[in-house]
């Protein structure tokens, strides 16, 4: 029992403020760039006929740097996103983690993505996103 009231004695005004302010700085960062990736993705990308390039015409440097970048990015997203999905914790924890899968490159990963994204709330909020920003729904197969 000690330890539980050290703990509550050693927390401040200013280290809670502090932990708001990232908690909030850290899901403001997150809802920014779930809202860039799925305002920008062809409406087709859920489909199985896509054929993704990444940075065709790109020399082979700049592309694989971007590649191995891209897939960490895809993975701390897919951490994040769990974290987000724990109860208690607010925020898109499934919107994160298929903004995760997007961004990675595993064999397999369109049939999660897209069992994700069928969800009716999931793609009804993306699709409604993507409305304010005159882009055409998301295609299902």
């Amino acid at each position: 029992m000690t330890l539980i009231s050290e703990f509550i004695s050693s927390i401040t005004l200013s280290g809670v403020l502090i932990g708001v302010g990232i908690f909030l700085g850290s899901l403001l960062l997150s809802f920014l760039a779930i809202g860039i990736v799925m305002v920008k993705i062809p409406a087709n990308y859920f489909s199985s006929h896509y054929k993704q390039d990444f940075l065709p015409g790109s020399p082979w440097l700049v592309r694989w740097g971007a590649v191995i970048a891209k897939n960490i990015l895809g993975v701390l997203l897919i951490i994040i996103g769990i974290l987000l999905s724990l109860p208690g914790v607010p925020g898109q924890g499934i919107l994160t983690i298929l903004l995760g899968l997007i961004m990675l490159d595993i064999p397999g990963k369109r049939p999660l993505e897209a069992r994700i994204i069928k969800r009716p709330k999931v793609l009804a909020a993306i699709n409604n996103l993507r409305e304010r920003f005159d882009k055409p729904p998301l295609i299902m197969d």
